[in-house]
């Protein structure tokens, strides 16, 4: 049986690049939801997330890729860096096997649950990146369906590592203003 995430990433990377694309250049210094984040930040901060795909899926251990994605990697060209990044995680993801396990900087598990983690950040900074250059902010309902299942179990644990803010109290029963009140984002 296929992973979900799996399915639904290559259309999640691809929304996620026409938004990019959509950014105005005065924008780019621009806040977002994630206060610590402007625009340029955030999309640097998926770039650094695309570039380690090969590498887990690969195989590779933390230790082996080392720091070459820390800091600026979009440079003057935050489009073109988030291009490239996507074509590489893109190639990566195509007929991937989730069988295995990778290290990650919270320890083992399976690249199943990385392809989730993967899906969950893209839907949500879909929609930071949205809100923060006044784009709409509809998400996929399937993207969204899946990322809340995963964000319902494992929130309390994403908080505590830092990853997400406190959930945010809704009374909302659209699926999209859960999930994104339930990783810190007032809607």
């Amino acid at each position: 049986m296929t992973n979900p995430s799996l399915c639904l990433i290559p259309d999640a990377i691809n929304r996620f690049g026409a938004r990019v694309h959509a950014v105005e250049g005065h924008q780019w210094d621009d806040s977002t939801p994630c206060t610590e984040w402007t625009v340029r930040d955030l999309v640097n901060h998926l770039v650094g997330e695309h570039l380690w795909v090969p590498h887990l899926l690969a195989g590779e251990s933390l230790e082996e890729v080392g720091d070459r994605y820390d800091g600026d990697m979009v440079g003057a060209d935050p489009v073109r860096a988030w291009d490239d990044a996507a074509k590489r995680s893109l190639a990566a993801w195509e007929g991937a096997d989730l069988s295995g396990t990778a290290r990650f900087s919270f320890g083992v598990a399976p690249l199943a649950v990385y392809a989730d983690q993967i899906l969950v950040d893209l839907t949500v900074h879909e929609w930071d990146l949205a809100r923060g250059c006044g784009q709409p902010e509809g998400l996929d309902p399937a993207a969204v369906d899946h990322s809340l299942t995963y964000a319902r179990a494992n929130a309390g644990r994403m908080a505590d590592l830092g990853i997400i803010g406190a959930a945010v109290h809704t009374a909302s029963t659209d699926p999209a203003v859960q999930l994104l009140s339930l990783l810190g984002r007032a809607v």
